[in-house]
C-alpha cells in the first residue's frame, strides 16, 4: 500500500522535460463546470477527454472502431490535459503531495475485456511524470457512452501540499 502524501511531486515538471512531454493547452469546459475545484487539501479535477484545441482526438467505442491500443492512447491524451489543468490550477506540479484516486471510464463495446490495458495510458503517464511514491488506487468502468462519443474520460484527486 502506498500512502499519499509522504513525498512531494518535485522533479515533476523536470520528468516531463526529460521525457520530452509537452503539455497541452489546459482545457477548457466543454458546458457549465470547471475543470478543477479544491476542497481543503484536495484538488478534484473533472472528468478529462481526448480533446486537444477542442478537437476530439479519438470518438468511439473501445472493442469497436477501436482497438484497445486506441484507447490506451486517448486514456494518454486525457491524462496529459489533466496534468495541464493542474499546472494551470496551481501553478507548479511541486504543490502537489499524492494522488489520492485515478478513474478512468471507457466507452467500450458489450464483450470488450482488456480495460486495465486502457487505463494503462493514464497510469503509466501519471508515474512517469510523479514516480512510484505517487502511484495511485483506481477504478476503471466500461461505460456504454461518453460526452461526445469519445472513447475515454479521466478524473483525478490529488492531494495538496500545505
Amino acid at each position: 500500500m502506498v500512502s499519499a502524501g509522504k513525498a512531494p511531486a518535485a522533479g515533476a515538471e523536470q520528468r516531463l522535460k526529460d521525457l520530452g512531454i509537452a503539455l497541452p493547452p489546459p482545457p477548457t469546459p466543454l458546458g457549465a463546470y470547471v475543470e478543477a475545484v479544491k476542497i481543503g487539501k484536495l484538488l478534484f479535477l473533472s472528468g478529462m477527454l481526448p480533446v486537444v484545441d477542442r478537437k476530439p482526438q479519438y470518438v468511439g467505442r473501445v472493442g469497436g472502431e477501436l482497438s484497445a491500443e486506441d484507447g490506451r492512447k486517448a486514456a494518454e491524451i486525457a491524462t496529459l490535459s489533466a496534468l495541464a489543468a493542474i499546472k494551470e490550477y496551481l501553478g507548479s506540479f511541486d504543490k502537489v503531495a499524492g494522488i489520492g484516486k485515478l478513474g478512468v471510464y471507457i466507452a467500450t463495446e458489450g464483450d470488450f475485456r482488456d480495460h486495465p490495458k486502457v487505463a494503462d495510458g493514464a497510469s503509466e503517464l501519471l508515474l512517469k511524470v510523479f514516480g512510484t511514491e505517487m502511484l495511485s488506487g483506481r477504478i476503471v468502468l466500461g461505460v456504454a457512452s461518453l460526452p461526445l462519443g469519445m472513447p475515454v474520460e479521466v478524473e483525478l484527486v490529488l492531494e495538496l501540499a500545505e
